[in-house]
Formats: C-alpha cells, structure tokens, sequence
C-alpha cells in the first residue's frame, strides 16, 4: 500500500471510529413527552433524532385514506372500544416481538385509520373493560395472520423503552373514550404474543396514569398488567372497577410492591401474588359477524411464516409459572370478579385468566427494551 492510500485508508478508519464514538442511545426529547393535536398537529415522523444507536423510525405518523392498506406503515394507532382498536405488530411475515419491537406498526379492528387492517377472523375473542381511569381490551387472536411468527410468546410494547423512545419507535396513540374527541394517550401499554393480547390505554386527565399503564412489569404479562375474564369465542363489552395499580398487592393487610428481578438472574417461575380481577357489570355480548363486520373482506397474506418451536429465544416465556403465597394467609383481593349472565362462558371458551394465571400472565424472557 502505498502511503498516499495509507494515510486516505488511516484517515477514514478515524473518522469511522469518530461517528461510532458520537453515536447516543437517547433522544433530546422522551416519546412519552412528545404531545400532539389530532390530526392536524402530528408530523410525518415523530421521532426525528438521527445517530442514535437502534437507528431511525421505521414507519409514519401522518396516517390517511392514502396510507390505508395491507403495506402501510402507519405507526399513529387508535383506541376508542370494543370494536375500534389497533395493535402493534410486524410489517413482515415470521418476525417475533423481541427481533422487531422497535419497529412495529398498527393494525387495526375498523377501517377509517390509515392503517393495515386485522384480517377477517384472526380474532377469536374479545373483552373490553370501560373503568374510571382506564380503557382495556384483551383477546385471542391469530397472531400469524399479523405477521408474527407462530410460537411467538411475544413481549411489551409501551411509549418508554430503556433509551425513552418507545416501543415501537415513534408510536403514538389517540383515543376519543374519554371526551368523544382524539386526544393523546401518553401512557400504555400492549402486550402480544401467544396467540393472545392486551391493550390497556390510561385516561390522560387522571391523576394515576402512569401508575395505572406501569410499563416496568415486562416479564409478567396481561394476567399481572390487565387482569381480566377475558374468554375465546366470546365478545362482551363492560364496565369495571380499576384494577389496583400492577405489580401493588396486599397481604396480611399490608400493601407490597413486587420488584420485578433482574432478567440475569433467570427465568420467572412463582409470583408471590394472584393479581386481583375487578369487578364488572353492565356486560354486554356481542356476536363477531356484527362486531367486525368491516373487515369481512380483509384476507390475511398467504405467506410462508417461520416457526418458534420452544422458549429458547429472546421474547418468549415459559409456561410454568405458579403463584406462591406469600404467608400463609396468601395475598387478599380487595374485589372479585363479577362476570354477568350474559358474559358466562361456554363450554369451549378458553378462559384467558384463570385463578390469575393467564396465557400472557407466564413469565417473558425477553431481551426486548422496556
């Protein structure tokens, strides 16, 4: 090598080391500070910042009858009810939560969000709990048919993540629950995987929303962050009591936080409490067929989708997990569920949470950011 090509090599091996060394894992500004005006006040993109370390947003944020269809990347999801919801999943087939958290985008049960549309039938069953500071939904779904991998058991999507930019990067949500009008949900949370969900958004005006949408329970599912009745085959919309705030129980009269171990030390096998379900009432069931009968048309892909065959991978958890009392009087509830005569469960309904251990209410041992 000559030593005109030595020094040009020398040269941008320095300023290859010079842009690695500038590279930031935060952005100026948190995603769960970004506050917009819907529609009219949200950009293009909402995260902007460049040369961070997971890279740049994926998708988009002003979302339309232009952007409506099987390939949009609309990253701006919806949350208004029972039938009118979106949820965060792949763009491609075969992707499992932990590879692409960062980079999901909305599918929604109702057209009109320029989004992707949930394909007619992937979703199996549905409860909706209306409480004071909170909306939730919870489901059973066919996962493949949004592009996640079979066998997926999934992770936590939330406005936070470990460098503050969110799970999806960029993701924003609305909701008109609350005032008939769109405003912002700064804080939520979604759950996905196991052929099962949860979407739990806080009311943006209550004093408790962060407490309520707790983002740091990761590793133990719908059953401990949105503990429901949810049930397979059955659709039912109600009100509730607000569930106490995740990862907070009471145990010989005394109020315990549990402190979620360190991913390091292992899988989560027992929990020391059962999340206690609220009440509801005033439920009302709904048949599929007239629920979501705007997306009778929507046809899922046909694609070859690649298969999770066990939890050895970074997203999945383990189907063991058991409730340990704490003494020998147990963790108390302070309310039971109350399921109505309409929301009963037939015989080949699959309870989604059951005695408070729940399909995602196992253990996640995901490396996904939280």
């Amino acid at each position: 090598m000559s030593p005109a090509a030595l020094s040009r090599f020398v040269s941008l091996a320095v300023a290859a080391a010079v842009v690695v060394a500038q590279q930031s894992t935060f952005p100026a500004t948190p995603l769960a500070s970004k506050h917009f005006a819907y529609p009219s006040g949200i950009p293009f993109k909402v995260d902007t910042d460049t040369n961070l370390i997971r890279g740049t947003q994926t998708g988009y944020n002003i979302c339309n009858s232009t952007t409506e269809n099987q390939q949009s990347l609309c990253q701006t999801s919806i949350f208004n009810g029972l039938d009118d919801f979106c949820v965060w999943a792949p763009s491609k087939p075969g992707q499992t939560v932990a590879d692409v958290e960062g980079e999901m985008i909305a599918w929604c049960s109702k057209p009109g969000h320029g989004t992707r549309l949930i394909p007619n039938g992937a979703l199996t069953g549905l409860q909706y709990l209306r409480t004071p500071d909170y909306i939730q939904v919870v489901g059973f779904i066919d996962q493949t048919k949004i592009n996640m991998a079979t066998g997926d058991f999934g992770g936590e999507m939330d406005p936070h993540g470990a460098d503050l930019r969110g799970n999806p990067m960029g993701g924003i949500l609305f909701s008109n629950a609350w005032t008939g009008s769109y405003v912002q949900v700064i804080e939520w949370t979604n759950f996905m995987g196991g052929n099962a969900f949860c979407l739990k958004a806080c009311d943006p005006a209550g004093a408790n929303a962060a407490n309520y949408c707790q983002h740091i329970y990761d590793r133990i599912g719908c059953a401990y962050n949105a503990p429901n009745a949810a049930q397979d085959k059955i659709f039912e919309s109600c009100d509730a009591e607000n569930a106490d705030f995740p990862g907070i129980y009471t145990t010989n009269g005394q109020v315990v936080t549990y402190k979620q171990p360190a991913e390091s030390l292992g899988a989560i096998t027992t929990m020391p409490y059962t999340a206690r379900i609220p009440s509801s009432s005033n439920c009302k069931t709904f048949s599929s067929a007239a629920l979501l009968a705007s997306l009778s048309t929507v046809s899922a892909a046909v694609t070859t989708t690649a298969s999770i065959t066990g939890p050895t991978g970074s997203g999945l958890f383990t189907s063991g997990l058991t409730t340990t009392k704490a003494t020998s009087a147990g963790a108390s509830a302070t309310g039971s569920a109350k399921p109505s005569a309409s929301s009963s469960a037939s015989s080949d309904g699959t309870a989604l949470a059951i005695s408070g251990v729940s399909l995602l209410g196992v253990v996640f041992s995901a490396l996904f950011l939280s």
